[in-house]
């Protein structure tokens, strides 16, 4: 008998809702301190005996967490599938109830059986390792700008006046240890240990740099996205490559922009209407790669310079380079479509010496 089952992620339990679809016999419980062994010990011991060799599908929420859950389900037999957590969200309607894990579990469980389940996709582990690799490095410069935004917080307070852009500067760094600078001790202090941070950050950052632009250099889709697009690099070409990937779930490249949280959200009511905005659903790092890839428009060589200079007359330049963004989004849509399966995935072996 096929059985269909919902799953809610919480670090603390993991809330389940499953039911025999012909019989409608369903069973629902809590598996608490769940991690990859005692979920594992759950699917052969209570989920296979229920399921007596029947087809099983497993829907879970594309939150924290859903990666090992998913390994393990498909290691068990089973079909997973990774629910989009906006549009899931999206398909509730209008609340009625309140909102609980059993009702979340049972959400995802009465989607899938209804085949109206957003899904999202789920990547092969050497393009989840790329993609680990790109967020760290994301996470490593953006502690990095912290750091410098409290030196130029702290040097603003005691009057000194140094431009945000120039404090990672050598000449600036040497100035600031001098003696003809005023600040307090404890604000000495602080600077002092906020450059030591930013270089303990760069010591690993740069390397992982290095490593990621080496790879984006070599992986076929990644360099047919730095060949045919000006603005993006070996970096940012793993980013897009790891976030979007294989183009074919998407039917247009309007799709893709959807995915990027970059669409354009526009509230309106009879003749009232709001400014638009974007609706930032989708990966925070694939935005930024885009937005990145985006500012180089700029540039008076970019083909795009012409569309970006004419939007920042009117609307300024972060408008312009999110406008620029879309465009690029669509693009690296029919880039990626083009190119075969075997080219998305393809993982090159070894180091390039550059």
């Amino acid at each position: 008998m096929e059985m269909v089952c919902g799953l809610d992620l919480h670090r603390r339990q993991i809330t389940f809702d499953a039911m025999e679809v012909e019989s409608g016999q369903q069973w629902r419980g809590r598996l608490w301190q769940p991690d990859r062994d005692r979920f594992r010990k759950w699917l052969r011991d209570e989920l296979t005996p229920r399921a007596n060799g029947g087809p099983v599908k497993v829907a879970v929420e594309g939150c924290t967490g859903w990666r090992f859950v998913v390994e393990e389900v498909t290691a068990a037999g089973f079909e997973a599938f990774l629910a989009e957590p906006a549009d899931t969200q999206a398909a509730r309607g209008r609340k009625r109830h309140a909102k609980t894990d059993r009702t979340d579990a049972q959400l995802l469980r009465d989607l899938l059986a209804d085949g109206d389940l957003p899904l999202s996709w789920i990547p092969p582990t050497e393009v989840l390792e790329w993609r680990e690799r790109v967020r760290l490095y994301k996470s490593l410069i953006d502690q990095r700008t912290q750091w410098v935004q409290r030196i130029h917080a702290e040097l603003y307070h005691h009057g000194v006046a140094v431009p945000e852009s120039a404090i990672r500067y050598v000449k600036t760094r040497e100035w600031l240890a001098g003696d003809e600078v005023r600040v307090s001790p404890a604000a000495r202090h602080r600077i002092s240990v906020a450059y030591r941070m930013i270089d303990a950050t760069d010591a690993q950052a740069l390397p992982l740099k290095a490593e990621l632009q080496s790879f984006g250099r070599r992986q076929p889709a990644c360099k047919a996205l730095v060949d045919a697009q000006y603005g993006i690099g070996g970096l940012i070409a793993v980013a897009v490559w790891s976030e979007i990937g294989d183009c074919r779930r998407f039917t247009r490249a309007a799709q893709v922009v959807r995915h990027t949280g970059l669409d354009v959200t526009v509230d309106a009511s009879d003749r009232r209407r709001a400014g638009g905005f974007i609706s930032r659903q989708g990966p925070e790092l694939l935005r930024w790669a885009l937005y990145e890839a985006a500012k180089n428009s700029s540039h008076g060589r970019s083909p795009d310079h012409d569309y970006y200079a004419a939007v920042k007359k009117v609307h300024g330049g972060k408008v312009a380079a999110i406008s620029v963004a879309r465009k690029l989004a669509r693009r690296c849509f029919h880039i990626l479509r083009a190119l075969d399966r075997h080219a998305v995935y393809a993982i090159p072996t070894g180091r390039r010496k550059d």
